[in-house]
Parts: C-alpha cells; structure tokens; sequence
C-alpha cells in the first residue's frame, strides 16, 4: 500500500489542528521570537561574545524554534493514540506509516514557519550575516535535517507515554537542552561540568554549525558532528516509534 497520498492527507489533518490550537502556533512560532526579544534587548549587553550579540545569538535560536514546537506535535500523537483515532484509521485502512509521517513532516514544515519568523526579527534587530546563497542553503539543509530527526523522536515520545499530559511533559527536556548548549553564551564561559556538558551535547555542534554558516566560516568538523548527531537521534526515534507504534496499534 502507498503510504504518499496517506501522508499527505494526514498531513493536511495535523495543519488543521494545529491551526485550531493557538497555544501550538504561539509555543511554535511567537515564543522564541519572545525569547529573542528578551535576550537581545535585556542581556545582550551583558554577554562579551566578540561579535554583535544578535549575530552570536541568532542560529542558537533557531535551534530553539524548532524544540519549542515539539511539545504540541508528542501530545498529539499521543491523543491519536489515547483517544482511539489509530483504530478508526485502521478501520478505513489507511496506511500506518502515513499517521506518524504526516505529524513528522507537520513538525518540520512548522519548523520552517517559525525560524523564517525568527529570521525576519533577527533581521529588523540588526542581524547581518555573512552568509553566501550556498551557505544559506546548508542552513536550510540542518534545520529540516535537525527537524526531521527531533520530529522523529517526538513522535516515539508521544507514541510512549500514557496520557496528552505526560506526553507533552515529556518532550521537556528537549526545550531546556539548548540552554545548557553554546546557544545563548560560548561554552568556554560556563562553570566546570556544565563547560563540558555543553561542549559534548549533540545541539552544540548543531548551533556551531549554524553559526558558521550564517557567518559565511563553515566547519567541516562541526557540520560532520551534527549530521552524524542528526542521523542518529533520527534512527533511534524512527525505530522507536515504529516498534511501539506497532505494540500499541
């Protein structure tokens, strides 16, 4: 069976829903454009980064854009769940693949929404990267790689916990991860522990390579360390939620 024309149509079901819960598109889109709001204009002054603060902070919050949107996409896989609508799929013999495909490319697509948001802010903030069209197009690259592997991940979560509540709390950490990252200050300025936590955590070698970009200075070493990252966290979650999606269905 097709899991594509499934797909799509699960996918224009989520856009739905998600246009019907303003919690979603505020979580998703208009929270880290606060964020950035609030470290620009309140701490930026305060960090010595080397370069203007908006530049340093910007592919950091990207970052941010697409975790703070994952919350929304685990609670509803885990109502399709709970609440029976995988057995009236199954009823109607649409293709199981499509269900959790449609909220994984849902994710991704409204990640994409929400750094084109963030970018537009950065730039009215005085955000001047040095970035070529190829090097603009390597961002494009990491995030929807970044967004496909954390969408994948969500899923599993959503698909493992018990109830809408514990599923959305359960894609916390990933929200709080990039603020123990190089995201908001460089590594090297962070207390012992938390310096090498942050040095050796799969979302740093993601922003550097980010920031890189946008700087128009990649790192083959970092853009190696964050596919690599990506790829892995992208097979663990699709594994993950196909095994459990299969045990719970």
């Amino acid at each position: 069976m097709s899991t594509q024309p499934h797909a799509i149509v699960m996918l224009r079901r989520n856009f739905k829903h998600i246009a019907r819960n303003p919690t979603s598109v505020f979580n998703a889109v208009l929270m880290p454009i606060v964020i950035m709001l609030m470290f620009v204009y309140m701490f930026g002054k305060a960090f010595a980064v080397g370069v203007d603060y908006i530049d340093y902070a910007t592919p950091g919050l990207m970052l941010l854009a697409v975790c703070y949107g994952l919350g929304s996409t685990a609670t509803a896989v885990n109502s399709d769940m709970t609440k029976g609508i995988i057995n009236r799929f199954k009823a109607m013999d649409v293709s199981r693949g499509a269900v959790l495909t449609g909220h994984v490319v849902a994710t991704v697509l409204t990640n994409l929404v929400a750094i084109a948001a963030l970018t537009g802010v950065a730039f009215a903030l005085g955000f001047s990267p040095a970035a070529s069209a190829l090097d603009w197009l390597g961002v494009v690259g990491v995030v929807v790689l970044l967004g496909s592997a954390a969408g994948w991940f969500t899923v599993a979560l959503g698909l493992f916990a018990k109830s809408p509540e514990t599923a959305g709390l359960a894609a916390v950490p990933l929200v709080m991860l990039p603020f123990f990252s190089s995201a908001i200050v460089p590594a090297d300025k962070m207390g012992p522990g938390l310096r090498e936590f942050a040095e050796y955590q799969p979302f740093t070698p993601i922003i550097e390579t980010l920031r890189g970009l946008l700087a128009g200075t990649p790192s083959g070493h970092d853009a190696m360390i964050a596919v690599a990252w990506c790829i892995a966290i992208a097979v663990v979650g699709y594994v993950w939620a196909s095994s459990t999606f299969k045990k719970r269905a």
